[in-house]
């Protein structure tokens, strides 16, 4: 039993240790999914480290019965896989607020996410990710599966 605890804290402590990779100190696009009605997000990313960054995604939809916005932030841990491809996984929140015309309500969420991304050698940053939502109000009351394609600007 000692022998496997000692495994796996070494394999543990390998991946944290793992190669490094240079994570843009900003960069700016869009996050292309769908979930409880919000589609294209403008997504920023700061980075905050080698291995650690901010992702603020803002999305807002208007149509006839209804006028919504949500803004979302993610704290992400990047880990290089090989090359230019990485893998990130993180943890958030988010407000909003939406109004159908009869009613409006303000809401909030905690989000996960998890995602695979390519870095090019120019500028672009390519990625897809899956962020599981919860909410907690009238409108957005449940858990919600947002995946989604992210195209971003480096600088």
């Amino acid at each position: 039993m000692k022998k496997i605890v000692l495994l796996t804290l070494c394999i543990f402590g390998f991946s944290l240790s793992s190669q490094a990779q240079n994570i843009a100190d900003h960069a700016l696009g869009l996050r292309l999914g769908d979930n409880d009605g919000f589609g294209t997000e403008i997504s920023y990313q700061h980075g905050l480290s080698e291995n650690n960054r901010l992702e603020l995604d803002l999305g807002w939809r208007s149509r006839n019965d209804l006028d919504a916005f949500r803004l979302t932030g993610i704290y992400q841990w990047v880990w290089n896989l090989e090359g230019g491809f990485n893998w990130y996984a993180g943890a958030g929140g988010g407000l909003g607020s939406v109004d159908t015309g009869d009613d409006s309500d303000f809401f909030v969420l905690i989000a996960g996410d998890v995602g695979i991304e390519y870095d090019f050698d120019f500028p672009l940053l390519l990625s897809l990710d899956f962020r599981p939502e919860i909410g907690f109000s009238d409108y957005n009351d449940d858990l919600g599966f947002d995946i989604a394609l992210g195209i971003r600007y480096q600088f």
